[in-house]
């Protein structure tokens, strides 16, 4: 039996609204506080089916864009160091099935990071649609996942005089986005 579309959801395709949507992580450094940035997220599709086994999502961030408020800081991310951000600008999503957990959804597919691809599921919640005031029809989704840099072959660090390192492992990433239906 097919899986449902969450109540509210039509079928269609739905571009991701880059003004409207954030893709953002969160760090630890030097095992004391935490970095946080953003990332643009520069194209993305939501083909919505009739049910969720055929749906897909697929999503392009830019790497180069990294803002974490510090421009050394980003300079450093952009660089062989950390992301290689001439060299492989596009980090990317590409979904490989949606299923239903209670009241979330899990979208499983491939996440792809300074060129090195990985199998990931993104917990997702749908927050709904809306008609905004120009007419367009949106959908909201948000998520969030952890991964390990060291997956994504970004292993550049520091030790720390105290023990342990600069940059800590464990990434964790969250989406907030809006895309409009596409009449």
């Amino acid at each position: 039996m097919a899986t449902p579309l969450p109540a509210g959801l039509n079928a269609g395709t739905y571009v991701i609204d880059a003004s409207h949507s954030t893709a953002s992580f969160t760090v630890r450094h030097a095992g004391i506080s935490k970095v946080r940035g953003t990332i643009a997220i520069v194209s993305g599709e939501i083909a919505v089916g009739e049910d969720l086994d055929s749906t897909s999502v697929s999503a392009e961030l830019d790497a180069a864009s990294v803002n974490t408020g510090d421009e050394n800081r980003d300079g450093h991310l952009r660089s062989a160091d950390f992301w290689h951000a001439e060299e492989k600008p596009v980090w990317s999503f590409v979904s490989k099935n949606i299923s239903v957990d209670g009241d979330a959804y899990v979208i499983a597919g491939d996440l792809t990071i300074n060129g090195v691809t990985k199998p990931v599921e993104l917990p997702t919640e749908f927050a709904g649609t809306a008609k905004d005031p120009f007419g367009n029809d949106r959908a909201g989704f948000e998520s969030e996942l952890v991964i390990n840099r060291k997956d994504f072959d970004l292993t550049w660090n520091a030790a720390l005089e105290t023990g342990g390192f600069l940059v800590g492992d464990k990434v964790k990433i969250a989406l907030d986005v809006s895309a409009i239906a596409q009449n």
